[in-house]
């Protein structure tokens, strides 16, 4: 295991590189996988009796 000391812009960039250098189909992928990883963050509840602004698409009959 090795420890690469980098700055955020530097880290970035690499990472870019590596996601880049990836087929698209990988890049799909890695994407899905990233999204099925976010599940696990703790995620601020949202208040369902509070007036939040709704944006309708359709009428209310």
């Amino acid at each position: 295991m090795q420890i690469h000391f980098r700055t955020k812009e530097e880290s970035n960039r690499i990472q870019q590189e590596a996601f880049l250098k990836l087929a698209p189909v990988d890049r799909f992928y890695a994407f899905l996988d990233l999204m099925d990883a976010m599940k696990e963050f703790p995620s601020k509840e949202i208040d369902k009796n509070k007036d939040n602004f709704v944006i309708k698409l359709y009428k209310d009959t």
